[in-house]
């Protein structure tokens, strides 16, 4: 750390020379002996002079000195460590791949190799409160499932949701899975990391991650056992062949070659959770590293040195050394008034941190109302608004900028308020702004899949009425003279309530086919 003091403006250094000519010089001026020196006899001089007691004292131009001095330091910007960007989480952000091959049903592992990924997934983020997590599916293609989120619920649901049978193209493909997290990754301020969960890397894929170079740190934890065990393809069913049943295995030397070829960390699954603090501190240690090698700016520690200058100031208030106490009584008092305290307080914070500034700290600390009456800035406000859930409020602060950001916020506050059509023109908006945003893609198609749902609906609902019954029961009672009644309305609501059910699975399945007919010529 000390070898790594500098100053970042070093040239305002050459005003503490200036300071020490200012002392010298009014020090000199203010010495009567020697302004008389040349024209005054040294025998007489001596007895005409009065010496002050106390002249070799601290003077009034020794404290100016030192104010000087002390400005030009912090002027400089004093540094020996370095800061991340402004509004950047704390933590490196996360994009998990999932292996979604057949093989990952494999049941080495109870209950089986891809229930025990979504496992380790919440112990991950449970062991990175607040971080960001992207999570990604492959097999023969490969899909975004979510862009970076600080939500662990909503990651949760989505890697539960998480099945094999979802993948549109079998297969495995890796390297196009390392491009999409490259992709999720590659707007990011902070170096990343890209996590695989897999059974293997095949050999197609061994030269890209060798030719693979950027700020992100890749990590492969394989998934399985070296005895292997079947593929279960339903209840009582497994995978078979011309041979029989197959027999999935994870080739640990194969995966430990690739990682020592390709400079890649590989570990392979654990019982316990060694491995995923094996990951969180791969993680973190990355993300330091890259820090200490330049990726961040440095930071400016001058300001530190305004609090002895702002009280040194304080001295200025009138001529000479007086200090008004009576202010500093009259604010003390201020502040123990009843209902002024409040108001003290935003008049002191005010005085050194701007609105901006005031609305962040709110924001980290979870009080995105609060902080949505300091933001100034546009943006900032309509995120604090979209936390706090005020999205009519939040769709109007993003309204005032034309951005893609903006208008992928935009498109995210209207789904929220089920104004879809309005959301998707949003979404084309910053898709235009931005070509091949991967969020604003997904976020487009899934309001359009629910756009298309909500027609079906409609029109379900137009023709259920007309629909004859399949068939018609008659009451025995009617004979007693009572009459039988079938709530057909009922009925046909709940079949309704059927018909348009989807699972996120579903929701996933039709997604990734949606994007593999649109990557095709």
């Amino acid at each position: 750390m000390i070898g790594d003091f500098h100053f970042l403006r070093p040239w305002w250094l050459l005003a503490i020379l200036a300071a020490a000519a200012l002392v010298l010089l009014i020090t000199r001026r203010g010495d009567a002996r020697t302004r008389w020196k040349d024209l005054i006899a040294p025998h007489l001089l001596d007895r005409l002079l009065i010496e002050r007691h106390g002249s070799g004292r601290w003077q009034p131009v020794h404290f100016v000195g030192l104010v000087i001095a002390l400005g030009a330091v912090a002027a400089a910007g004093p540094t020996w460590q370095r800061q991340q960007p402004p509004f950047v989480e704390d933590k490196a952000p996360l994009a998990i791949a999932i292996d979604l091959s057949p093989t990952m049903d494999a049941i080495d592992i109870t209950p089986s190799r891809l229930e025990r990924v979504k496992l380790k997934v919440q112990d991950i983020l449970k062991q990175r409160p607040g971080a960001r997590t992207a999570v990604f599916a492959y097999a023969g293609s490969a899909h975004m499932v979510l862009p970076l989120t600080d939500d662990a619920g909503l990651v949760n649901t989505y890697v539960a949701a998480l099945q094999t049978r979802i993948m549109p193209v079998a297969g495995k493909n890796t390297a196009k899975a390392l491009e999409a997290a490259e992709q999720g990754l590659a707007r990011e301020d902070v170096p990343g990391t890209i996590l695989f969960l897999t059974d293997g890397i095949e050999p197609a894929a061994i030269d890209v991650f060798k030719r693979q170079s950027g700020n992100n740190e890749i990590m492969v934890l394989g998934v399985g056992t070296a005895e292997g065990g079947p593929v279960k393809t339903g209840e009582g069913q497994y995978l078979s062949d011309a041979g029989g049943r197959v027999l999935a295995k994870l080739d640990v030397a194969q995966l430990r070659d690739f990682g020592r070829d390709a400079g890649i960390a590989v570990a392979t699954i654990t019982p316990d959770d060694s491995d995923v603090r094996w990951i969180v501190s791969r993680i973190r240690t990355h993300l330091q590293a890259k820090l200490a090698q330049g990726q961040t700016r440095w930071r400016d520690a001058g300001w530190w040195l305004t609090i002895p200058l702002a009280l040194m100031s304080a001295f200025w208030f009138r001529r000479g050394w007086s200090v008004q106490w009576v202010f500093a009584a009259v604010l003390g008092g201020a502040l123990l008034l009843p209902g002024k305290a409040q108001a003290a307080e935003t008049t002191f914070i005010d005085l050194w941190l701007t609105p901006d500034q005031q609305g962040r700290l709110a924001f980290e600390k979870g009080d995105y109302a609060r902080a949505a009456e300091h933001f100034t800035d546009p943006m900032w406000r309509g995120v604090a608004l979209y936390r706090a859930g005020q999205f009519g409020a939040a769709l109007d602060s993003f309204a005032q900028v034309r951005t893609a950001e903006s208008a992928y916020n935009q498109g995210n506050a209207l789904a929220h308020l089920d104004r879809l059509d309005d959301a998707a023109a949003s979404f084309t908006e910053a898709l235009k702004l931005r070509p091949g945003w991967p969020a604003a893609e997904a976020n487009l198609a899934l309001v359009r899949k629910l756009i298309t749902d909500r027609k079906n609906q409609e029109q379900e609902q137009e023709e259920g009425p007309n629909l004859k019954p399949d068939q018609i029961q008659f009451d025995e009672k009617g004979s007693k003279g009572k009459a039988g009644k079938v709530d057909l309305a009922q009925q046909t609501a709940d079949m309704w309530m059927r018909n348009i059910q989807i699972t996120p699975t579903d929701l996933l399945a039709r997604k990734f086919a949606i994007e593999v007919q649109g990557a095709k010529p």
